[in-house]
């Protein structure tokens, strides 16, 4: 294995291992809950983290932004610009944390509603958010340390963050719920912890690299406490950084709206067909869900990568990277298309002993089939698109295939019904991808 294969696994692998521990914040909670002996528990459970997922998938652009500008300048070896953007981020990430906890109750009232809250649940899910909301600084604080680190070609660091806040939310939430018995609230004090244990940790992560010596010195020949007080002074003072930020995250933020909008929508229209259907659709979307999983790795490599080669003006090497790259996603094309064809029913079975649901859901198989196929080529360029702050890219690419999906979806829908749906979705998938591959020719640099 040549250095190129071996520099995008040393930033995907983490990457992954990331991914993968991300929902087990929320799946803690639901286990503890589940083991307290009150169904309203496990909703509330469920639809508190729900909320949360939704306001902070919104704010997304905050990791992918910070991630494209970081590894420019790191390629650029700006050291003062890289702190610069950190402090920038954490500014924006950390004050509208700041803002939702102003905000709580207004935030309250609306999510309980849209999320359409059992009546017998509304006492807790109130509960669970009063509390987890104290985490929003950290989190949205940490999205931008994440972004950071992988901007800074480092993916290790998030990784190991992300599994110290698993073992301390279950850890906490266990204390808490089985010695304190604090039920519901110990659970939602079990993942406010691990949410602030992770930023600071990060944080001390981030003061260390700048002590120590080595490949990118941030804030050269001079101590930490000056450094950042001139970094204050500097971001304060220029405007073309805070330009540079809103113009990045605001295409990332409507392109987060365009994957809300489908994502909202199919779960929706399955479950406008009933309850069967709706756990149907549930169970196959988990195939998308690992693929993604895998894939993310690799496009956070791409950010890595590409915004480093970009920033250093070092073209024949990010035209490597992204052939690397698609030869990597060929490669897990070929590994999930085969492992969801010869073991995909058996899959289903894992993750429900439910053979009514499995049956129902075996006529829907084949489009699970597809999904790595269509959805391979927008996971790598969206990751190119970030590291070279080519915005507009992922925005156009992701608006053109939302219309592509409602188009598709509403002609068929008559005539195939949940075959429709998924359809829809794939050609979403496969739409982001032509999209995007348009867009990159504009770059002569990319292919």
């Amino acid at each position: 294995m040549d250095n190129w294969n071996k520099e995008i696994l040393r930033l995907a692998i983490p990457s992954i291992i990331s991914n993968v521990t991300v929902p087990l914040l929320g799946l803690v909670d639901l286990a503890v809950v589940g083991h307290i002996g009150n169904e309203a528990y496990i909703s509330a459970i469920a639809v508190g983290s729900m909320i949360f997922n939704v306001m902070y998938w919104l704010l997304g652009f905050l990791r992918m932004g910070t991630s494209g500008m970081t590894s420019q300048a790191c390629g650029r070896q700006d050291g003062q610009e890289c702190v610069d953007i950190l402090v920038r981020t954490l500014i924006i990430g950390v004050g509208i944390g700041l803002l939702f906890i102003v905000a709580q109750r207004g935030i309250e009232w609306g999510m309980l509603r849209l999320m359409n809250t059992p009546e017998g649940s509304w006492q807790f899910v109130a509960a669970y958010f009063r509390i987890v909301i104290w985490g929003a600084p950290a989190m949205l604080g940490l999205y931008g340390l994440t972004g950071w680190f992988i901007g800074m070609q480092d993916t290790r660091t998030p990784m190991v963050v992300a599994v110290l806040q698993n073992v301390v939310n279950i850890l906490a939430s266990l204390f808490f719920v089985f010695v304190f018995n604090w039920k519901i609230s110990g659970v939602a004090g079990g993942t406010v912890l691990a949410q602030w244990t992770g930023f600071i940790v990060s944080l001390f992560a981030v003061y260390r690299r700048m002590k120590k010596e080595g490949e990118l010195e941030l804030v050269t020949g001079q101590n930490i406490c000056a450094g950042l007080q001139m970094t204050f002074r500097h971001i304060l003072t220029v405007k073309s950084g805070w330009g540079e930020f809103f113009r990045v995250n605001k295409d990332i933020f409507l392109r987060t709206l365009c994957l809300v909008a489908v994502n909202f929508f199919f779960t929706s229209a399955g479950g406008k067909q009933g309850a069967m259907m709706l756990a149907v659709n549930t169970l196959l979307m988990t195939l998308f869900t690992l693929f993604s999983y895998m894939m993310d790795g690799f496009a956070y490599a791409g950010e890595a990568l590409s915004g480093k080669f970009y920033g250093a003006r070092d073209m024949a090497g990010l035209r490597i990277t992204v052939r690397r790259l698609f030869g990597f996603g060929i490669i897990m094309v070929l590994m999930f298309t085969a492992v969801y064809v010869f073991g995909g029913v058996g899959f289903l079975h894992l993750l429900t002993d439910d053979t009514a649901v499995v049956t129902a859901a075996r006529p829907y198989l084949f489009w699970a089939y597809l999904i790595p196929v269509a959805g391979m080529a927008a996971f790598v360029l969206d990751g190119v698109f970030i590291g070279l702050t080519a915005t507009k890219g992922m925005l156009f690419s992701t608006a053109v295939a939302m219309v592509t999906f409602f188009a598709v979806y509403y002609l068929l829908w008559g005539s195939f019904g949940n075959n429709a749906l998924w359809i829809a979705f794939l050609s979403f998938l496969f739409m982001r991808g032509v999209a995007s591959v348009l867009w990159a020719r504009r770059y002569s640099t990319i292919f």
